[in-house]
């Protein structure tokens, strides 16, 4: 009999916010995914490290997931890590694979899960905490309200069209072109007023939450961490 996927989604940074069902199918799982080389290098396992006993004893399976976007390299780490998964299935082990948020956001792991599910096994998706949710929870503010259209934009991609949406806009995977994002908001501010919020490591414990475009200006665009985002909401009337 062959063992089941999982990805499973951790929430971000705050290990409280890791769902029962998550730790539930991590402690029954025989083996913990993780996407780095190094179990001390993946935030995924410092979130589920903190409040699942034993789960050092548990074999780690690292699975390669470089951060490019080269289609030929991203497809070749992605086989592989399929592969390597596919193995233990095989045998009848049961994987939980873990990954920050929610597997079905913008996620490296869905890559290896639809490989995965197309040669028959099975597979499932344990929801988390997204970080968009995480980070107007930190922020403090709701995130969409009453017809408020919500866009989600993997703005590492550009996002010179995606100001114009309507409603809000959830600026995603942007921390290295911080600075070309923030020339578009300021040109798009001229003539649409806009309150621009960010969340820095959100639930982690260097979290750093910015309330304004101008609190977000004095930061050292350099030093910005990878796991940043921005939610943009036009201004309503009181």
């Amino acid at each position: 009999m062959t063992g089941k996927l999982y990805g499973v989604g951790v929430s971000v940074g705050d290990p409280e916010l890791l769902t029962l069902k998550a730790i539930r199918v991590i402690k029954e799982c025989d083996i913990i995914a993780i996407p780095k080389e190094k179990k001390e290098e993946c935030i995924a396992w410092q979130i589920v490290e903190k409040v699942i006993d034993g789960i050092e004893e548990k074999p780690i399976l690292p699975i390669h997931m470089p951060m490019t976007k080269d289609k030929t390299l991203l497809e070749e780490s992605h086989m592989e890590g399929a592969r390597l998964i596919a193995e233990q299935l095989q045998q009848g082990k049961n994987i939980a694979f873990l990954t920050i948020g929610d597997p079905c956001v913008y996620a490296t792991y869905m890559y290896v899960h639809k490989i995965i599910a197309k040669r028959s096994f099975e597979t499932e998706i344990i929801s988390g905490v997204t970080s968009f949710c995480a980070a107007a929870a930190a922020i403090n503010i709701p995130l969409c309200e009453e017809d408020q259209e919500l866009h989600i934009i993997p703005s590492s991609y550009g996002i010179e069209n995606a100001l114009d949406y309507k409603g809000v806009k959830v600026l995603m995977k942007g921390a290295s072109k911080l600075p070309q994002i923030i020339h578009e908001i300021n040109k798009k501010s001229q003539y649409t007023p806009m309150d621009v919020y960010m969340v820095e490591n959100c639930g982690m414990k260097d979290q750093k939450v910015y309330g304004s475009l101008e609190q977000i200006l004095q930061k050292d665009m350099k030093q910005i961490s990878y796991y940043t985002t921005m939610i943009i909401k036009e201004k309503k009337d009181d």
